[in-house]
């Protein structure tokens, strides 16, 4: 829940011309890391909890593409874009463990 509210904060600051373009898109892809964990919590089917792993970990790629374009725009500084994607990455790597914990 952290990394969406940094990125909504990063986002706010963006130009009014991507309110429709990049901000929709990285608000939509890190909404969606939560969310398919916690619906992938109340599945009981492996399958299932193996597709919603998957979402969440898709959403968490598109994020990190997605701010290294906004540095290259200069809607973010270097430091900031580290700080995100070291964010981004320990959540991949949650994800990644959690999964071969429960399909295993």
């Amino acid at each position: 829940m952290e990394i969406v509210t940094k990125v909504y904060k990063v986002t706010a600051r963006f130009s009014d011309s991507e309110k429709l373009g990049l901000t929709s898109q990285l608000r939509r892809n890190v909404v969606s890391i939560p969310s398919n964990i916690a619906e992938k919590a109340r599945r009981n089917n492996p399958k299932e909890f193996n597709q919603f792993s998957g979402i969440a970990l898709g959403s968490s790629c598109e994020i990190e593409t997605q701010l290294e374009i906004a540095q290259r725009l200069d809607y973010l500084e270097r430091k900031e874009l580290d700080i995100l994607l070291d964010q981004i990455d320990k959540i991949k790597n949650m994800t990644y463990k959690l999964q071969r914990t429960i399909t295993s």
